[in-house]
């Protein structure tokens, strides 16, 4: 992103955010500007499903006067970044609310998957801990947000990704059950004990919370207490002891929502929200050995400036890819796999990609891709040995994998099924379904995977690639193997290079 002043729009479950940057030629950002208005989108879907006109309505006249406040800085609605959350996810009409925006305002409305909600939280978290998150990324860690539709909840094992979860726990949706049950003694506690409970149980499963040291907190309910309680630091972070927020939390069961407006100089709908989301962090934080909490001063917008102003070699960029495939090899380890195999595979595929260059057109995104597919490649033999890249595909498709778009998941899901055997073919529907420029991607990534498989046919990570020559119709690919023989690699690359071979022009061999 080249440098200058740009603009991101958050339409989340409980309104409209805008932030205004100036963003320097090294990456840097200041805000200079913000605009935030309600407008009530979860009240309408977790009730109906649906956005309604009426809500359709004060959303584009609130869109609209974003729309003159942008154009005050010189930026024009098309060059805005704009994104809906949980709320637009689930409605049944999203796509028809997005072409009324658009029509209306020139905004196009992005509708990002919950797994983007997550990396984009983890960008704003690294950048407002700085430094300091090396020293916090020493032990087990959560990062956890509680928005109006769903608490998106990341772990990390000593700062590498374990897991990423999106969570049907909302404060919007606290609060329709809380007037469904009206008049029921301690139904609040009662329903976010149960269903927090239930989800940490799951969550142990990943990585057990009691080792957990680092609870880092997103969101406007936690600033407002680390204003209340909390010490500043010399970063974008705030901390605020265990028992302290446990007391605050305590001491709002007492107060009625127009006493937090008053005291906390909040809007009535916020105040509404406020108990609610911060007894949702504090009974994950009662399954912690967490001492204190680390509250960003930040939000998913900071999120979504560090995205736009770092380049694909910035530091948040490598980082947020190195998390990726920690995610991947977490969700391996889940399932039993081999991981020095995979770990190798990957490493030979990324060298061999590196060196094919300028033969397969492609970029970072794809390269990620590949070393994904490559980590899981093999996570079916969980299942079963038999037809493993099957299995392999369908648990790729139905897990969480941090950092990864939805698009890009079926990618590397196909890139899994077609490591082995027969290749893609017009009755497989999982790549039928993708673009054809996603399809070609997937054949290219594919074919080197079954050639950096076949490198490491019998599992022992004996063979290293040297170097990469391309020969008229040949990649000759110069290797060292530790014991000195490589008539098995030479066997399985005959079996597997065939696709290389059809997608490529090349034929593979080894000196």
């Amino acid at each position: 992103m080249s440098a200058g002043t740009v603009a991101v729009i958050e339409i989340g479950s409980t309104g409209v955010r805008a932030v205004i940057a100036e963003i320097d030629p090294d990456g840097a950002y200041r805000i200079i500007d913000r605009a935030e208005k309600p407008v009530a989108f979860g009240r309408d879907v977790f009730n109906s499903g649906a956005v309604s006109r009426e809500t359709t309505g004060q959303a584009i006249a609130v869109l609209r006067g974003m729309r003159e406040l942008l154009r005050s800085y010189g930026i024009e609605p098309k060059d805005a970044r704009v994104i809906a959350t949980s709320a637009l996810r689930e409605a049944s009409n999203r796509d028809t609310f997005a072409d009324r925006v658009f029509l209306r305002t020139g905004f196009s409305v992005d509708v990002i998957e919950a797994i983007e909600e997550n990396h984009l939280m983890y960008l704003a978290v690294r950048r407002a801990l700085g430094d300091d998150y090396r020293q916090i990324a020493r032990s087990n860690s959560v990062i956890l947000d509680v928005g109006g539709g769903s608490t998106e909840i990341m772990l990390l094992r000593r700062g590498k990704m374990a897991a990423a979860h999106s969570l049907r726990i909302g404060t919007v949706r606290i609060d329709e059950q809380m007037r469904a049950a009206s008049g029921v003694a301690d139904y609040l506690s009662r329903y976010l004990s149960d269903n927090v409970r239930t989800t940490c149980d799951m969550l142990d499963a990943d990585l057990p919370l009691s080792s957990v040291r680092t609870f880092i907190v997103l969101g406007g309910d936690a600033r407002t207490v680390a204003r209340a309680v909390g010490q500043a630091t010399e970063r974008e972070y705030a901390v605020v002891t265990r028992a302290n927020f446990i007391r605050f939390v305590d001491a709002l069961a007492g107060l009625s929502p127009e006493d937090i407006v008053e005291r906390f100089r909040l809007r009535y709908d916020e105040a509404e929200a406020f108990a609610p989301g911060l007894t949702v962090a504090r009974l994950f934080l009662e399954r912690t050995s967490a001492e204190d909490l680390v509250v960003p001063l930040a939000s998913m917008r900071d999120g979504l400036l560090v995205d736009l102003a770092g380049g694909p070699d910035s530091k948040f960029r490598k980082t947020l890819d190195a998390q990726v495939l920690a995610s991947a090899v977490s969700l391996g380890r889940k399932y039993r796999f081999d991981e020095a195999h995979s770990k190798h595979v990957a490493s030979l595929a990324a060298t061999i990609f590196d060196r094919l260059a300028s033969e397969h057109g492609l970029g970072r995104r794809e390269r990620l891709l590949l070393e994904a597919a490559a980590i899981l490649h093999d996570v079916g033999t969980f299942i079963r040995s038999g037809g493993h890249h099957r299995h392999s595909e369908y648990i790729v498709l139905n897990s969480e994998l941090f950092g990864l778009h939805l698009d890009d998941q079926v990618i590397v899901a196909n890139c899994v099924r077609y490591h082995r055997k027969a290749g893609p073919n017009s009755s497989h529907p999982n790549f039928m379904g993708l673009s054809r420029e996603d399809r070609t991607i997937v054949r290219k990534l594919a074919a080197i995977l079954r050639v950096a498989d076949s490198l490491d046919r019998g599992h022992s990570q004996s063979v290293s690639i040297t170097g990469a020559e391309l020969r008229e119709d040949r990649l000759v690919l110069a290797t060292e193997s530790r014991g000195g023989d490589l008539s098995l690699e030479r066997v399985s690359l005959a079996e597997k290079g065939d696709m290389f071979e059809d997608v490529f022009g090349l034929k593979v061999m080894l000196s």
